[in-house]
Formats: C-alpha cells, sequence, structure tokens
C-alpha cells in the first residue's frame, strides 16, 4: 500500500518512523510518503492560507497549494485507479474499524492535513475528477489539524495490511472486530497486590475459557459502549447471552436490541 501524508508540518508524521509501522516501512510492505504543502507555493513567504470570504475568525487554507500538491502525488500514483483522498475533518464521517478495513483494502491513500479553518472547499470539489474523496472524522470533538488524525487513520488501517502485524490473530480478537469491545487480559504473577486472575483463565479449559470471556466482551460492551449493541440481530448471541444482555437491562424490540427505558428488566 502507497500512503501520501500532504501537510505544513511534515514533522509531525516522525512517529510513522517508529514501532510497527515504521518496521513495516523498512520491509516495503507500506511505502509512505510524506509531502510539505509549502513546498508548492510560488510566493516568497510561502503562503497556504488567507481571510475567509464572508468574514469570520481565522483563516482558510488557499485551493492552489493543495491543488499543485495534489496533480503533483496524482501524477505519481501506481496504476490509473483513484486514490482515495482523505481528508481529517470534523464535518465528516466518524472513523471506525469497519471504515479503516474498507481503506484497507485501497492501493494508494492520500491524507490531506489542514490546518487553521480548514481548507477552501472548492479543492475538494475540484479533485473529486482525481480522487475518491472521504473526509473523515475522529470523533466530535475540534484539533487544531489534521496529523493527529492521519496518524491515527494511518495506524489503524496499516495493521490491517497482511505482513504488518506478526500475529493475524491478533486482528480477530481485539475491540471493534466483532462489533464488540475486547475482553479484559491479564498475565503472570497470577496474584498481584491482592488482584487475582480470574480463577477460570488457570484452569486450562479452553470452552470455558472461550465462554469466560465471550460473557465478558458482553458486559464490557453493554456497560462502556452500549451503543454499541443497539439494533443488534438476536441471532449474534446465544439463548444463554440474551438472557444475560436481559438481565442487564436489554431487550429484544422489532428483531434487535434495544434498551429497556428503566435499565432493567428480561427480554
Amino acid at each position: 500500500m502507497r500512503i501520501d501524508v500532504i501537510t505544513i508540518f511534515p514533522e509531525y508524521l516522525a512517529p510513522l518512523d517508529l514501532s510497527l509501522i515504521g518496521k513495516a516501512r523498512q520491509q516495503g510492505l507500506l511505502d509512505v510518503r510524506v509531502h510539505d504543502l509549502r513546498s508548492f507555493t510560488t510566493d516568497r513567504h510561502r503562503t497556504v492560507d488567507d481571510t475567509p470570504y464572508g468574514g469570520g475568525a481565522g483563516m482558510v487554507m488557499k485551493p492552489e497549494p493543495w491543488a499543485q500538491a495534489l496533480e503533483a502525488v496524482r501524477s505519481q500514483a501506481p496504476g490509473t485507479s483513484k486514490p482515495t483522498l482523505v481528508v481529517p475533518s470534523p464535518a465528516g464521517e466518524v472513523f471506525s474499524q469497519p471504515l479503516a478495513q474498507s481503506l484497507a483494502a485501497h492501493g494508494h491513500l492520500v491524507f490531506a492535513c489542514g490546518r487553521y479553518e480548514g481548507i477552501d472547499e472548492r479543492t475538494l470539489d475540484w479533485a473529486q475528477d482525481s480522487y475518491e474523496v472521504r473526509p473523515i472524522s475522529l470523533g466530535d470533538y475540534v484539533l487544531n489539524g489534521g496529523e493527529v488524525a492521519a496518524l491515527a487513520i494511518i495506524e489503524a488501517v496499516g495493521r490491517l495490511i497482511p505482513g504488518v502485524i506478526g500475529n493475524p490473530e491478533s486482528l480477530v480478537e481485539e475491540s471493534h472486530a466483532d462489533g464488540l469491545l475486547e475482553y479484559p487480559v491479564y498475565t503472570k504473577p497470577a496474584r498481584w497486590r491482592e488482584h487475582s486472575v480470574p480463577d477460570v483463565l488457570l484452569e486450562g479449559n479452553h470452552a470455558l475459557i472461550a465462554r469466560f470471556r465471550r460473557s465478558e466482551q458482553l458486559r464490557r460492551t453493554a456497560e462502556r459502549r452500549p451503543d454499541l449493541l443497539v439494533g443488534c440481530a438476536p441471532s449474534s448471541f446465544t439463548a444463554a447471552e440474551l438472557q444475560m444482555l436481559g438481565d442487564a437491562g436489554w431487550h429484544v424490540v422489532d428483531g434487535t436490541l434495544a434498551r429497556t427505558p428503566d435499565g432493567a428488566g428480561g427480554n
């Protein structure tokens, strides 16, 4: 996979040289290139922003430097298919594990890291001729720029590329891989500062361990991220699991899971 990042702060992307993503780059599994947007300006001040039409606080990133940068990256793109232009933005679709999996199937991702009040909207309209444009948000909050979001998305996507993670099973048994949060994990010693590892994990019965971990996934998800359960099909769960969810205040409405209004009750 090839990944290009366009930013006015190239040094912000230095963490891409570290850990598993850095190793994947060294091994040729990921081809990551970082571009300084100011290199595509034409004035001696290397200006990338200006005041917004219509008034308002802050500055807006000018379209021409972005067009020049995107044209340069597109001209180097492998193949003939459109690269995917990821635009980190609080106005984009919320990033998720399924979206990461979808992006991991793309051969070429380009990240446009905006700053200030954002990038002139005409840039994204213009780019649709050469790119599949995907504004993406990390969540319902605002950052100073797109670099942090780009780092998060690149790591989430990059680790899904075959060979980047040493043990592929790690990608299956983790939060959001099956729509639920991951079960709690433990290591040695079995007892630490008056806290013990659950007995079931010490007995070697893999069937019981699997059931315990699944029940912990449901319990943790119901407590911390109930929104992940809303609308799930009952067929996704065993009768025992549905009973557990019923005891936790969930029931089936119109063929999907819903929260009992008073937070208690059966299914």
